[in-house]
């Protein structure tokens, strides 16, 4: 008899919802779509699929090592069975699939659960630079395409949205469309004149001047159904106003009062800890100009606030200048637009780079990064994966995930802890632990099937077989050949 890990027997599958609920909103999508024209989104809309998320067909990946996503050892030789969108069960040994069963044997390849990015954004480059025109259907879900090709199944566009996805997101929750699931804070508030200092259309940020139009805004942000909010506390390297105090704590205040999470993008010791006094749930950045201390470390315990590292944004002003061997490899030549790489490395980019002069201070920067994550994730602080991707053409959606689990291993964590932070760590960052995260029986089948053990080496994880979301199978970007 086989023996079971948690079984979930098809009769009593859990009717797990979202706690992001839709209905309400149905209404108002079919007048939005009615502007805009409805055939620019379902132009989009996922072709038929044997397992879509109303499906019933059963698929058995056979003779995996299972890495579950929950910290746990990993379990060899294990059987895992997808029915539908969902893991109906774990199996130890011997199994015997339905007679109708998709059955795949991967030969002792490792399975982990689906990658999470809690920190992203989405068609903000046109031609390789920022621009206001990019954000349209197409480009979105070109990149949440491009993001699930890479293994990336669930994102958080953490701001600078426009409103049409909203219907995005909407398609997604009804199965009718593919990419990674999309989260949305909407589009998040700035300072005027000052952060976030990116080019975006009318409807892709608020930059509120008093506390009563902050209030509105997260209002506005919350009829719309947000999943998160944001906001930019930042004086862009002390050049720029920040934003008053009076302000931030309205928007978290209203943020709360709507039961939304509020997320900080911050650089400085000082605005990380106002931000956390303030009631911020979410550090959206690494604090970068000085060690955090034990008040910093006492205040996000004590409040259960989160920290992403996102070593992404300040790796990314430098690395390829120092044609690291990553870039000579298709899983990132890939990820990357043609002309983009050639600027990557050409003779005028690396020159550009070695002689600004803010180089030296970007790269120690991303040492105080890979510090401060150590210290944090040593002394018990809720540390989640995010990277910036999609915010400027050298954070490459896909890619950046990956390179993140790298650094994150290069600052002081095992391979086990950065998946960890990646997956189930992430998922209760956005709430969604209930369905996703980990590798159970009764979560979404959303999950990676890898070549190589990431325990023996973080960056196995670009050695992507297979990947499922939703239960349904995803072509790899960079497809690897299955062991035999």
């Amino acid at each position: 008899m086989s023996q079971t890990l948690l079984p979930l027997p098809p009769s009593s599958y859990p009717a797990v919802k979202s706690r992001f609920s839709y209905l309400s909103l149905r209404c108002a999508i079919r007048v939005y779509w009615a502007i805009l024209g409805a055939a620019a989104l379902s132009a989009f809309t996922m072709p038929a699929c044997p397992q879509s998320a109303e499906g019933t067909g059963t698929t058995v990946l056979t003779h995996v090592r299972l890495i579950d996503g929950t910290g746990r050892p990993p379990v060899e030789n294990a059987i895992l069975v997808i029915q539908g969108n969902r893991i109906a069960a774990i199996h130890r040994s011997a199994f015997s699939p339905p007679a109708n069963a998709h059955v795949l044997d991967f030969h002792g390849d490792t399975v982990i659960p689906g990658l999470m990015n809690a920190h992203g954004h989405l068609a903000l480059i046109e031609g390789g630079q920022n621009s206001p025109t990019a954000y349209t259907v197409p480009h979105v879900i070109e990149e949440l395409r491009q993001y699930e090709s890479y293994g990336v199944t669930t994102m958080l566009s953490l701001g600078l949205n426009r409103d049409l996805l909203y219907g995005i997101r909407e398609q997604q929750h009804e199965g009718k469309l593919d990419g990674a699931t999309v989260l949305t804070a909407d589009r998040g508030m700035g300072v005027p004149n000052a952060a976030p200092g990116l080019p975006a259309a009318p409807d892709q940020l608020y930059r509120p001047v008093s506390a009563a139009e902050a209030r509105t805004d997260v209002d506005a942000m919350a009829a719309r159904h947000a999943d998160f909010v944001k906001f930019w506390l930042d004086s862009v390297n002390r050049t720029k106003p920040e934003m008053k105090p009076e302000i931030y704590q309205a928007a978290i205040e209203e943020a709360h009062k709507n039961h939304l999470r509020i997320a900080a993008h911050i650089y400085y010791l000082a605005d990380a800890k106002a931000a956390v006094k303030a009631g911020v749930d979410v550090l959206a950045h690494s604090v970068r100009d000085k060690p955090v201390d034990p008040e910093l470390i006492a205040l996000m315990k004590q409040r259960g606030v989160w920290y992403i590292p996102t070593f992404t944004v300040d790796e990314s002003f430098y690395i390829y200048a120092e044609h690291p061997a990553f870039m000579q490899v298709d899983f990132f030549k890939a990820s990357i637009p043609p002309g983009t790489l050639a600027l990557l490395t050409s003779d005028a980019y690396i020159q550009k780079v070695k002689s600004d002069p803010q180089t030296a201070q970007h790269k120690a920067d991303f040492q105080m990064d890979q510090q401060n994550l150590k210290t944090l994730f040593d002394a018990g602080v809720h540390i989640g994966l995010g990277t910036d991707s999609g915010a400027y053409a050298v954070r490459i959606p896909g890619f950046a995930e990956h390179r993140e689990l790298e650094n994150m291993v290069g600052a002081g964590l095992t391979p086990m802890q950065a998946i960890v932070c990646a997956t189930s760590n992430n998922a209760r960052l956005l709430g969604i632990q209930a369905t996703r995260g980990t590798l159970l029986p009764g979560k979404r089948a959303d999950l990676i099937v890898l070549a190589a053990n990431p325990l023996d080496d973080i960056t196995n994880t670009r050695h992507i077989v297979a990947i499922f979301h939703d239960g349904r199978q995803v072509k790899p970007r960079v497809p690897v050949v299955p062991a035999q």
